[in-house]
């Protein structure tokens, strides 16, 4: 430990590891469960717990401190965006020689939507439940296990000696560069960089076969495939997962002070710039609404103390979310077509990769006089495309 580090809580245990050493790299204080969306009737108020993420000393894993929440999964509705990013990556996979058509293939998807199987269908593969199989597929799925090293062993021991595993993960370099803190929920207990999941292949006998980087969640996808260290595929290390590894260890993902001073300024950033926008909007006039009812937005709202006095109502493509509220401010929740009714004068879209197509399913905004304001990593107003 060096001045100024700050020790997870007593009792806390390495998800990989089990070592007590850590740093805690981010703390933004008490936030309601990710994947709580009230109903107006729900009683006050709600339940809100300390949100912490620590760096493990020895394992170099990005990680959730600690979450007493119960899971209440709501699932949503898949994204233009993270289909194309599916099929681009079954592409470079195919490209690649990792899918051979007529194989079994185990799915571990996120259990808030979104898989494969769309994508891998017109191979032939045969889905399995139980046994092994010769590709295996995780789309956001094993961050999800609170006991990392159990999940990573689990899918090895299902994987055959000449199979392949595929990890498309949201990589927390991005955390870093792009200043996206509210990444961080509950639920969701590993938080994995090129080199954390690297090593932690390493050591229990998996080699990357290869990396290849994406665009989607500003710059932070990565696709990582893996093959077992004694089996024909994983004689040595891909140079794309090398120079990946070397690229993210520069920005510093394995030093907790450059960790922590990149994610907390870029937490009070955050929050502070989005609550000027709210009273500068307030001062001039404008109705604000907003779109994208996610777990991550939660946290900036609650965070930067946004109130249903500042935003009258978020829209959100999920029927299961519909007529539900945002957990403590209690904003409604409403389908995209009450929105472009409302007719605001600027609606907050609160996942940027949306933009091309809520722009496309909703003119109406922009047609009545309205902008989008995307809000990572500020607020900054949309201009309307000119007519054509």
């Amino acid at each position: 430990m060096t001045t100024g580090d700050v020790e997870p809580v007593e009792g806390w245990r390495d998800r990989w590891s089990g070592s007590p050493e850590g740093v805690v790299v981010l703390d933004i204080g008490e936030q309601p469960p990710s994947d709580l969306f009230p109903w107006p009737t729900d009683p006050l108020p709600d339940p809100r717990y300390p949100l912490r993420m620590v760096l493990g000393s020895t394992s170099g894993l990005l990680q959730l401190e600690h979450d007493p929440t119960t899971p209440e999964e709501i699932v949503g509705v898949e994204p233009a965006a993270l289909v194309r990013q599916a099929e681009m990556c079954v592409a470079d996979a195919v490209t690649a020689g990792l899918i051979r058509p007529g194989t079994r293939v185990i799915h571990y998807p996120s259990p808030h939507g979104g898989s494969w199987h769309r994508q891998l269908e017109p191979f032939g593969l045969t889905d399995v439940e139980t046994g092994d199989a010769d590709l295996i597929v995780d789309v956001h799925g094993m961050m999800h296990a609170p006991d990392q090293k159990r999940a990573f062993l689990e899918r090895r021991d299902r994987l055959t000696d000449g199979g392949v595993l595929l990890f498309m993960i949201h990589n927390a370099s991005a955390m870093v560069r792009e200043g996206m803190w509210n990444t961080l929920k509950s639920g969701h207990f590993a938080y994995y960089t090129t080199p954390s999941l690297v090593r932690m292949g390493h050591e229990i006998g998996l080699t990357a076969i290869g990396a290849w980087s994406y665009p989607l969640y500003h710059h932070g996808t990565t696709m990582l495939a893996f093959a077992k260290a004694d089996g024909p595929l994983g004689n040595a290390q891909a140079t794309s997962v090398t120079e990946l590894v070397r690229k993210e260890a520069e920005l510093g993902v394995l030093q907790p002070g450059r960790l922590r001073s990149a994610l907390h300024t870029a937490f009070t950033h955050s929050a502070n710039t989005l609550r000027a926008y709210l009273d500068s909007a307030e001062v001039d006039g404008l109705t604000l609404a907003g779109y994208g009812a996610a777990s991550r937005t939660a946290a900036l709202l609650t965070s930067a103390g946004v109130t249903v006095e500042d935003l009258a109502m978020i829209a959100d493509a999920s029927p299961a979310k519909h007529g539900r509220t945002m957990p403590v401010s209690r904003i409604p929740i409403i389908a995209p077509h009450d929105l472009a009714g409302a007719r605001p004068d600027r609606v907050l879209l609160f996942i940027s990769d949306l933009l091309p197509e809520v722009r496309a399913a909703l003119p109406e905004i922009e047609a009545s006089g309205g902008r989008w304001v995307i809000v990572d990593p500020v607020p900054t107003d949309v201009q309307p495309d000119r007519p054509r």
